[in-house]
């Protein structure tokens, strides 16, 4: 009898504490190729430019991220390459520091991107914190980001 007591309240601590519990994000779940848009505006020194991309970009377990874009400023169209780091928190919060290259390898700019992993690890939000030119001069923007799984890092 006092077996099955001890054994009932140990099951109803544990069922009680276990809707709390959540598995906590890592670089694995981030790793793999993902398919991505972005859109918003850049506030460039003539005025308000609206921006468009569409692109890949792909998390290395190690936590470095490559990939290309083709993207549009106020018209402008350019192909471009990206490198650099995904930080990813417990909490599945990221930061992504970007460096966008041309298509001769030369830096454009830098970007901060801030998001968060969803549905799984299978999709990624983000907001630009910040945009600087090779120059230094920062780009005040209003973009975000979004995007979906293409591929996982063992594909």
């Amino acid at each position: 009898m006092k077996l099955t007591k001890a054994l009932t309240l140990l099951m109803l601590f544990v069922f009680a504490i276990v809707p709390g519990v959540r598995a906590a994000c890592t670089n694995a779940t981030a790793a793999g190729t993902f398919g991505f848009t972005t859109s918003g505006t850049l506030i460039l020194p003539t005025g308000a430019a609206p921006v468009a991309a569409v692109g890949a970009i792909t998390f290395a377990l190690n936590g470095n991220a490559t990939g290309s874009q083709d993207r549009s400023v106020g018209g402008a169209f350019a192909h471009e390459t990206i490198n650099g780091t995904l930080t990813v928190n417990h909490d599945c919060t990221t930061i992504l520091d970007a460096n966008v290259l041309d298509s001769n390898g030369n830096l454009i700019r830098t970007a901060k991107i801030l998001g968060v992993l969803v549905n799984n690890g299978n999709q990624v939000r983000g907001i630009f914190e910040s945009v600087v030119l090779s120059n230094g001069i920062s780009l005040p923007s209003v973009l975000t980001i979004e995007g979906s799984r293409t591929r996982g890092h063992s594909d």
